[in-house]
């Protein structure tokens, strides 16, 4: 039998909608771990075609074992796939099965598994349970917690969702062995932005310890998703639904979402155009004068070293504005950004159009 050290666990603090984080090596062994937190009889895993074939099956057998009806979905890999025809997939074989609404849907893979599966899960049958087992570093540092859920648009990522909180997200930090090079990088952008808009201390230590975590260093990267769940929960307990502070959490997205819908959903990672759009959100603000080069150029460092890229592909002046323009946190036309100031504080702002121009001619791929 597989020696379990015992996992770490955090607690989301959102009165009746709390729940546990669970992060540790061998959770998808741990049957009683899973299964306590599904009420009902019935489960629908819903997964992809490359998280399916590693661990759907050991999973749907222990919850049968466990005496749960089991139903699984295996949707097509890829953020392109994050559309309303995956949707309708999720609910036309939770029809076709008769799932009721004591059904607890579990979300087994990365971000887009688990963004779909919530936004089925809040919608199907007005609300139906979910559990949350992430699958990748990027789902396990951010996405898997905080209970947003949804779906791309093609004018604008993650435009059509819910907030809708998890049952439980359950993060087995051995899938990570499994994780490509180039999927381990997109998730160490949301580490570095965790550090770079709430943690001085915690970015330091992420630069200090890069090698470590590119390389999959067991301990480090078990320390990195910890701590960034830790801030991540802190910051949604403050403000569940984004009236003010949660946005925070968008820096560097409102530039990556302008690569990811202006290049195609998939042709770079989330991760990917995270990483990128931190760079430029440091830019930015320092030419507003929040920080100073140093600074800037530590970002744009660290997210090199994380393997990311760190120049923004040529969309064109006219269509990155476009771009930018569809995202949930303008206000009356006027696009907002989350800017840094100086280090380990964030600001959420407009900013003078001559600044950004500067920022998109500078950062563009020379």
């Amino acid at each position: 039998m597989t020696q379990r050290s015992m996992p770490i666990t955090l607690q989301v603090d959102l009165g009746e909608r709390s729940y546990p984080i669970a992060i540790g090596q061998s959770l998808l062994d741990d049957v009683d771990l899973v299964s306590r937190h599904v009420r009902g009889k019935r489960v629908a895993i819903v997964t992809n075609t490359v998280v399916g074939p590693l661990y759907l099956d050991r999973l749907a057998r222990q919850l049968a074992d466990a005496g749960k009806q089991v139903t699984t979905i295996v949707l097509p890999d890829g953020e392109e796939e994050k559309n309303w025809a995956s949707l309708m997939k999720v609910f036309d074989v939770l029809l076709a099965e008769k799932c009721d609404r004591k059904t607890t849907l579990i979300a087994l893979g990365g971000g887009v598994i688990g963004d779909l599966t919530g936004f089925a899960a809040a919608s199907y049958m007005r609300g139906v349970p979910f559990i949350q087992i992430p699958t990748t570093l990027l789902s396990q540092v951010d996405s898997s917690v905080g209970g947003k859920t949804g779906i791309n648009h093609p004018l604008g990522k993650n435009m059509i969702g819910a907030f809708y909180q998890p049952q439980a997200v359950i993060a087995d930090t051995g899938t990570l062995n499994t994780l490509p090079p180039r999927e381990l990088s997109a998730g160490l952008a949301e580490v570095i932005k965790h550090g770079a808009i709430i943690d001085p201390p915690f970015f330091d230590w992420i630069e200090a310890n890069m090698a470590r975590l590119v390389a999959k260093d067991a301990d480090a990267l078990s320390h990195a998703i910890r701590r960034s769940c830790e801030i991540k929960a802190d910051v949604v307990r403050q403000d569940e639904r984004e009236g003010g502070l949660r946005a925070i959490l968008n820096f560097g997205h409102t530039f990556g979402h302008a690569i990811e819908s202006g290049l195609g959903y998939g042709e770079w990672l989330h991760g990917e155009a995270v990483g990128c759009g931190m760079v430029m959100a440091a830019d930015l603000s320092r030419r507003l004068g929040f920080i100073d080069a140093g600074t800037r150029a530590r970002i744009a460092s660290v997210v090199q070293a994380a393997g990311l890229p760190i120049d923004a592909p040529d969309l064109g002046e006219d269509r990155w504005l476009e771009l930018m323009e569809v995202d949930k946190k303008n206000e009356g036309g006027q696009i907002k950004f989350i800017l840094l100031k100086p280090l380990g504080t964030s600001v959420v702002m407009p900013v003078p159009k001559e600044a950004l121009l500067a920022t998109l001619k500078a950062c563009v791929g020379r």
